[in-house]
């Protein structure tokens, strides 16, 4: 077996994956139709050239376009199962996907029928899959504080199987500060807690992150590369990192693999994961993540495979499900080495 084929064989977990942003193509073309969508895309290559980015606002303004395409509840079992499915062909266990709700309810879609379409896709992927998921709500920072508590008011009435929320959207101009009182909530409702920090904007905003918000784990935090107080900061708090190679090369906050802080947060004794982000947008997956880190930043097979278990162990999987996961992966690894 080659290295390539060995590091695709690793058992792995993703904590950070938008179900929208695993939109393929193909389903686009196919939401775009069911929708009635006025959109100037006719086939799979149009929507190749549509998912190339200028920048992070750019993609931000693609995102939404999509977004847009979904206009029914139902919508997001496809979504939710292909997502799963995807996954599954990397050997991923298990997923935390995230949801942005309101960018629907907002658009007068409901919000837990929305949640059963969800849950419904989990099912039948896990059934056929064996592929296992959670939901983590964002709250779109963008949006602001105040409906940031509306959709807390969502997930009180409506929470199935919902285990964290986040902040994510637009960064810059957009500080964690007064998203303190949705954060200090959603722990009093015994949520987990997690935020998009330092992919669009500076090392200031996880600063302020990390005294307002005491997230359990950051989202990209590329930043924080270029801080090594901060770094040492993030490693004696014992908050691990959501890293997303690809995706801060696609979206620019990363000029080049080879300059991704990833190494350096491991150096530093923060525990990293890796993740796919919105792996079709970003023309990558679980397994081209691993294997762009192995091709440009020399990392092993003995590394990648801890980066899986780092990932287990961070996860919001409860005590016994990591334990079974963790047993279920150095049985596997076992069997490749």
């Amino acid at each position: 077996m080659s290295v390539e084929e060995t590091i695709k064989a690793l058992p792995k977990l993703e904590q950070h994956v938008h179900i929208v942003g695993s939109t393929k193509p193909e389903t686009l073309l196919w939401l775009i139709e069911d929708s009635g969508a006025d959109l100037p895309y006719e086939s799979v290559e149009d929507l190749e050239q549509f998912y190339r980015y200028k920048d992070f606002p750019h993609f931000l303004n693609i995102y939404s376009t999509v977004n847009c395409t979904i206009t029914k509840e139902s919508h997001y079992e496809r979504l939710t199962y292909e997502m799963m499915q995807s996954q599954a062909g990397c050997n991923v266990k298990h997923v935390e996907a995230i949801y942005s709700a309101w960018d629907h309810v907002g658009r007068g879609l409901d919000f837990s029928l929305m949640v059963d379409s969800i849950n419904r896709g989990i099912r039948k992927a896990t059934r056929d899959f064996g592929v296992t998921c959670t939901i983590r709500i964002d709250l779109v920072r963008n949006y602001g504080p105040e409906v940031g508590m509306k959709v807390l008011d969502l997930i009180e009435e409506k929470s199935d199987n919902i285990i964290a929320i986040d902040t994510g959207g637009s960064e810059e101009g957009f500080p964690p500060a007064p998203y303190k009182e949705c954060y200090d909530r959603a722990r009093e409702m015994g949520l987990h807690v997690v935020a998009h920090q330092g992919e669009g904007a500076g090392t200031d905003y996880i600063w302020e992150c990390l005294e307002y918000l005491n997230p359990e784990r950051i989202g990209h935090a590329v930043a924080a590369g270029e801080d090594t107080e901060l770094m040492k900061t993030i490693a004696a708090k014992g908050i691990p990192i959501e890293c997303c190679p690809v995706s801060n090369i696609r979206t620019g906050a990363v000029k080049d693999l080879s300059r991704h802080p990833i190494r350096s947060f491991m150096d530093h004794g923060i525990k990293v994961s890796v993740n796919s982000d919105d792996p079709p947008m970003f023309g990558t997956t679980m397994n081209n993540e691993y294997i762009q880190l192995h091709q440009k930043l020399g990392f092993t097979i003995e590394e990648l495979f801890k980066i899986s278990l780092d990932a287990v162990e961070t996860s919001f999987l409860c005590v016994e499900e990591k334990e079974r996961l963790l047993k279920q992966f150095q049985m596997e690894y076992a069997r490749l080495i």
